[in-house]
């Protein structure tokens, strides 16, 4: 079986055509610029190389087609007719509380993303783009949705609800969601796999730390509590989002700032963070390569960076009564030696020992903690497009 997975953003595209007999991915590449002057696909090619091809693509459709144009070209392409295509897996970000699970594409699953557009305007309106142009173009193939928060959805209501009156919940659906729930569901799994534990048994803290970065706790295989909010911008310090911040400082800052809600919230998620601190950039390798030369504001960002990590994983460690696994992943978590580092000095209390040789590491499995630590501290490369394609496979299996 052949299944191409899409993660249709606003103005992108991010595609992987995968053959789920081995898993191997066959071809990847993204859109960029979509309504936009200057539009591009970016095909990685089997050496490795990348190949730009400029276009002029006025919607998704015209992306999406361009995508299997690439996916046949007798050079860059990796199949003959688009017929080998057996399904199609989406990323949606926001499934709100009306998805717990994948499902296939249905009308109905059309609308309840729709109205869910409010809480995730920008990615699901692209999601739906994406979804209603492969339908257009390949009306016969099955398609199915995997839900960003679906895997948090197993947080239990005293830890999902906010303290705000229960009836705003109820009409309009305020509550904790949480994010990147496809990457700590699979890196939380993963971990278990390669330490041989059992996921069912097991006590696990997933670091999500990229650009955008979130924490979950998961005990025994489901998520009791995640650090990012009804939007991803709640929880840890990131590249250019505030993180956790007094909600009488944002009104405050408005009044000051003369901002309306939308123009705080693009300063909040755009100009905060670890850029707005160090004046730097949002780029970690920026920041910490000014932090190695002295610089004062990138070295007190990133003190700030690794003290909200570490206090989410000691909350959560509290939350499950333990901790056994901490895992790191993501861009940052997967390459900042440093970084992941000072997160776990001073974790001792909790049995955390690093192995600071071991932890002179990027981009791989490893285990980050020593022999005789209590508790294992590994890193493991996420992978979020297996996880949508191997739901789209199950799922579109068990339809036949």
């Amino acid at each position: 079986m052949k299944i191409l997975v899409l993660n249709c953003g606003s103005s992108s595209i991010k595609y992987k055509l995968y053959d789920m007999t081995d898993e191997s991915v066959l071809a990847q590449g993204g859109v960029e610029r979509i309504g936009l002057d200057e539009a591009f696909i970016k095909v990685t090619l089997e050496n490795g190389e990348k190949k730009q091809i400029m276009a002029d693509l006025p919607t998704h459709k015209e992306g999406v087609a361009l995508v299997f144009k690439c996916l046949l070209d007798d050079e860059i392409g990796a199949i003959k007719s688009l017929d080998e295509i057996d399904a199609v897996g989406h990323r949606i970000v926001q499934g709100g509380d009306l998805f717990e699970k994948s499902c296939i594409v249905t009308p109905e699953v059309e609308q309840g993303i729709e109205s869910l557009v409010d809480l995730a305007p920008v990615h699901n309106a692209g999601h739906l783009r994406g979804i209603r142009a492969v339908d257009a173009l390949m009306p016969n193939v099955p398609q199915v949705t995997v839900f960003d928060n679906a895997f948090h959805s197993t947080m239990p209501d005293y830890a999902y609800l906010y303290a705000i009156p229960y009836e705003l919940y109820q009409k309009y659906h305020v509550r904790r969601y949480g994010f990147h729930g496809t990457s700590h569901r699979y890196v939380s799994k993963r971990a278990c796999e390669f330490l041989g534990l059992d996921y069912d048994n097991t006590k696990v803290i997933t670091c999500h730390i990229g650009n955008g970065a979130s924490i979950a706790a998961v005990k025994n295989g489901k998520v009791i509590d995640t650090s990012m909010g009804l939007t991803p911008l709640a929880g840890v310090m990131m590249g250019s989002r505030s993180g956790d911040i007094d909600p009488s400082a944002v009104t405050y800052l408005m009044e000051k700032l003369g901002k309306q809600p939308q123009e705080m919230a693009d300063f909040l998620n755009k100009e905060s963070g670890v850029l707005g601190i160090s004046g730097i950039s949002s780029d970690m390798r920026e920041v910490e390569a000014a932090e190695r030369e002295g610089n004062e504001r990138a070295v007190l960002a990133m003190k700030m960076y690794n003290y909200r990590i570490k206090k989410y994983i000691g909350s959560y460690a509290a939350a499950m009564n333990g901790v056994d696994v901490i895992v790191f992943t993501a861009g940052v978590g997967e390459n900042q030696i440093g970084m992941r580092w000072e997160t776990c000095s001073g974790l001792d209390y909790l049995g955390v020992k690093m192995d600071k040789e071991r932890n002179n590491c990027r981009g791989k499995e490893q285990i980050l903690s020593a022999d005789d630590s209590k508790v294992k501290v590994v890193l493991i490369p996420t992978d979020e497009e297996i996880v949508i394609a191997r739901d789209t496979r199950d799922l579109v299996e068990a339809a036949k």
